[in-house]
């Protein structure tokens, strides 16, 4: 890597800039494999330390007790996160379980005098569920519609995603998720915790919202993209921490899935993050066990205990396990592809007649959903219920009025079970609990699995991209919960072995599903050893983990990844491509850079270079004395925008202030930076009059005299080498 001086420069000709991307003109008309959608270009963030004399200025100024009042402050932010993120985990769960209690307590009263009643209620409960949640999504909050993971991994790559992490998308995804997840649509909460925790940090990182009054001055510390970058990553792994009560798998998780770079001083404060989740999510459900709550109960969040499974396997049972892999890693696949071409389709063709279409798409979703949960279990025949267990403590059939395991539902007899209404006419939660459930043989029949797996494989397809918040990890449990439980039901006919539980292989099949579709491995196996509690089953997990994995990478790419590329967002892969080591930085970059600014430049001649591209870094130049023309610097867009808005660094000399360009500062290096949320300034929103056009701006004091610099001759694997280290 070569950098450069303010005082003995480098000849531009020899030099590709590493600045990315360069301008709408100058990048590819690609990225990825998906055509660019719109005509708006991807902004970088600005990780790198900008050295110049405003920078050394206000460094000389802060004494030695500054960095560790600095370091205190970023483990208090941590602990904050950890708070904000718990409490808004305990809100959705709290509020989701009393919407979908009080929907099925209502409906289950009613259908004991009526089924058409009942069905036209439940119907309708859902059907304002879902309404409320799409309403807020597309006319309050657009940037809160999906899981968010993508978006959130594209920011945590460095690149600039405007609108993902505001307030008014915190607020969007919070009761989105409530109205979406309660009106039972195929989709889960998890996604958008990860979302809602980033949302949070950012916040606190930003000191508040500013256009609804809600702004702090003393939280207004951590002013860069790195810091709040690493804000950003403790949110993630806090919202998955308070989605699956899994702080080590929240670690993890953000280690694995949503960043390209890690520090150990980070990882401790994710850690430590992930601790205050667990410590606030579980002081809450102590305080709800009193029925504080209202239906609010163990399901509210996820945690199957399933310890008292099947302790121990055999060799034979390999064999099995290896299917449920491979299953996991072709339906993974198929699903990764179907949601691909099908939010391709609503991008390019449905969604563009306006939001009145997304609305009736959610809301006709939701009604086919309710149809189906509710009409497919009254064609299905009820089962005797088994003999009564006492140490089970669940009672067959359910209790009018009930739901859970054993649920009468339009059976004749009074010592009957509905199985198919036990798995679809249910929370996601408590469904998924039945399947992960020990003892349970022959509760289910093979029929009714199946019928589940292709209906709900089915809504899981094609709910995933509506205009709510949706996440993706519950419905990946719920369909590999279910084939994995067929395959159990299979190896316990085959082999007759009593110690076999077909729960088990429910746990594995959702574990292959989740390995096949977003294609992690160590994150999801401690996620799914913390949820079940049952360390015993981690080498098994570890397998189908591994076989869904590699099954799923012959065909495409992970779910978040495909998402990411439809959205046009670049990401930083784990490693270079082979092709990469055969091409140099000119022959991968677009168009030659031609727009340069001279160290002092005249203001009209600023104002017509930012309006005629949309170039985000400049070369300065300036004239050695023997008449050679130097590269002396960058000077990035963001940073001439607030110096033609302030005006107060103008003057009528077009001749340097200094020979060495420094003098008293005006600005802070706060003011230099862009909002964390919102696109910033533009060339447009400047106002200036004729005779500021014919002032002068010294931009030595301003530029980056230091910037990455790849030499055009590089190849794009060091170039892409390089990029990783400019982020860490």
């Amino acid at each position: 890597m070569l950098s450069n001086h303010l005082h003995n420069g480098i000849e531009a000709p020899k030099l590709a800039w590493s600045r990315l991307p360069n301008s709408e003109d100058g990048e590819p008309d690609t990225v990825g494999l998906i055509k660019k959608s719109d005509e708006s270009s991807i902004e970088s963030l600005d990780y790198e330390v900008i050295e110049n004399y405003a920078y050394w200025e206000e460094q000389a100024q802060r004494g030695k007790l500054y960095v560790g009042y600095y370091v205190m402050v970023k483990w208090f932010f941590a602990l904050l996160i950890g708070i904000g993120t718990g409490l808004a985990a305990v809100f959705i769960n709290i509020s989701v379980e009393n919407f979908a209690g009080w929907k099925f307590a209502l409906t289950f009263a009613i259908i004991q005098k009526s089924y058409v009643a009942g069905f036209l209620v439940y119907v309708l409960i859902n059907l304002v569920l879902v309404f409320s949640s799409v309403y807020i999504v597309t006319q309050f909050a657009p940037a809160a519609a999906g899981s968010g993971i993508p978006e959130i991994k594209g920011y945590l790559n460095g690149v600039d995603m405007p609108g993902i992490l505001l307030f008014r998308t915190l607020i969007g995804k919070i009761f989105g998720s409530i109205g979406s997840v309660g009106g039972g649509l195929a989709l889960g909460k998890e996604g958008p915790l990860v979302h809602t925790g980033a949302c949070i940090a950012s916040l606190l990182g930003q000191g508040g919202s500013s256009k609804y009054h809600l702004r702090s001055r003393w939280l207004q510390i951590f002013n860069s993209d790195r810091d709040r970058r690493d804000l950003v990553t403790c949110g993630c792994a806090a919202g998955v921490s308070a989605a699956f009560r899994a702080p080590v798998g929240g670690v993890l998780f953000a280690l694995e899935e949503v960043t390209s770079w890690w520090k150990s001083q980070l990882m401790w404060r994710v850690f430590f993050t992930s601790a205050i989740v667990a410590v606030v999510v579980r002081t809450a459900m102590g305080w709800c066990k009193s029925g504080k709550c209202g239906h609010f109960g163990s399901g509210g969040f996820i945690i199957w205990d399933i310890s008292d499974g099947q302790e121990d396997y055999s060799f034979e049972e390999f064999l099995p396990m290896a299917v449920i892999g491979v299953i996991g890693g072709l339906l993974g696949a198929l699903f990764n592809q179907l949601t691909f071409y099908i939010a391709y389709w609503r991008r390019n063709y449905l969604h563009k007649n306006g939001n009145r279409v997304k609305i009736i798409e959610a809301c006709l979703i939701s009604l086919i959903t309710s149809i189906i949960s509710f009409g497919l279990p009254l064609l299905r025949n009820c089962s005797p219920c088994p003999e009564a267990d006492p140490d089970s403590g669940i009672e067959c059939p359910r209790p009018p009025g009930m739901y859970g395991n054993y649920v009468n539902f339009y059976c004749s007899k009074d010592k009957e079970y509905n199985d198919l209404a036990t798995i679809f006419f249910n929370t996601q939660d408590d469904a998924i609990r039945n399947l992960f459930s020990a003892k349970t043989i022959h509760e289910y029949s093979a029929q009714s699995l199946l019928t589940f797996l292709v209906m709900f494989y089915s809504l899981a397809v094609v709910t995933f991209g509506t205009a709510v918040p949706a996440g993706q990890f519950v419905p990946g449990i719920m369909i590999g919960s279910t084939y994995g439980r067929l395959v159990g039901m299979f190896v316990v006919k085959v082999y007759k072995k009593l110690n076999i539980e077909e729960g088990t292989y429910a746990l594995l099949g959702a574990a292959s599903f989740l390995g096949g579709s977003m294609r992690m491995t160590v994150s999801l196996c401690v996620i799914m050893v913390e949820i079940t509690n049952n360390l015993k089953l981690l080498p098994l997990i570890m397998l189908v983990l591994l076989i869904s994995k590699a099954v799923g990478d012959a065909f495409n790419e992970g779910l978040y990844e495909e998402q990411a590329r439809l959205r046009s967002i670049p990401l930083l892969e784990s490693r270079p491509k082979y092709q990469m080591r055969k091409m140099t930085a000119k022959e991968a970059s677009g168009k030659r850079v031609r727009s340069f600014f001279p160290r002092v430049v005249k203001v009209a001649d600023v104002v017509s270079i930012l309006r005629s591209n949309n170039h985000n870094g400049f070369p300065v130049i300036d004239h050695a004395r023997n008449g050679e023309t130097l590269v002396i610097g960058l000077m990035l867009r963001s940073h001439l925008l607030v110096l033609l808005q302030s005006k107060v660094d103008f003057q009528h000399s077009p001749l340097p202030c200094d020979p060495r360009g420094s003098r008293s500062i005006r600005h802070t290096i706060s003011e230099f930076v862009k909002p964390a949320s919102s696109k910033g300034l533009s060339i447009h929103d400047i106002r200036l009059s004729s005779d500021d056009l014919e002032m002068y701006i010294d931009l030595a004091p301003f530029l980056n005299p230091s910037p990455y610099i790849v030499p055009e001759d590089m190849s794009l694997t060091k170039a892409r080498i390089s990029l990783q280290f400019m982020t860490s």
